[in-house]
């Protein structure tokens, strides 16, 4: 019974931890009419497929996020939690700063914000656990991806 309560306990805490993650998409949805005005690169995704990398990513980010608390208490491991807590504050803050203030500036800075951030998450991650820090590695490639293509759009309107 104990490990069937666990194991409730765990999927519990992976659909409140995927929740937050999914948050700001929730809360401010795409302004289709402004994206639609912006010049894009020729590299740019369809939104449909960066949905679901990003959806994808969140999984992995939680996966990592569960791993690490098994092994530690986050909220005392100050390097951790308070990269972990800039990295997040960052990525829900994406879609406030580009789609609902329509700003490719801010869009651009605030991936500045989550690229620098993500790697650090890694580092402090891999400190704790290497395993953990590998559901990360998507995390940084598609973080890359964003940055270049947030500071084209960027330059490419402005």
């Amino acid at each position: 019974m104990k490990i069937i309560k666990n194991y409730f306990k765990d999927i519990a805490l992976f659909i409140f931890i995927l929740f937050l993650w999914l948050l700001s998409g929730l809360i401010f949805k795409v302004n289709t009419e402004f994206y639609s005005l912006l010049k894009l690169p020729n590299f740019t995704l369809s939104g449909k497929y960066i949905g679901i990398i990003w959806f994808i990513i969140y999984i992995l980010n939680t996966i990592s996020i569960i791993l690490i608390i098994k092994k530690t208490n986050i909220f005392k491991n100050n390097d951790y939690f308070y990269i972990l807590l800039t990295n997040y504050i960052a990525n829900q803050l994406f879609m406030y700063f580009f789609f609902y203030l329509m700003s490719p500036f801010l869009g651009f800075a605030i991936c500045v914000i989550i690229l620098l951030s993500t790697i650090f998450l890694f580092i402090e991650t891999k400190k704790i656990s290497k395993l953990s820090s590998y559901f990360l590695i998507p995390y940084i490639v598609y973080g890359i991806y964003a940055f270049i293509l947030m500071a084209t759009i960027y330059f490419m309107n402005f």
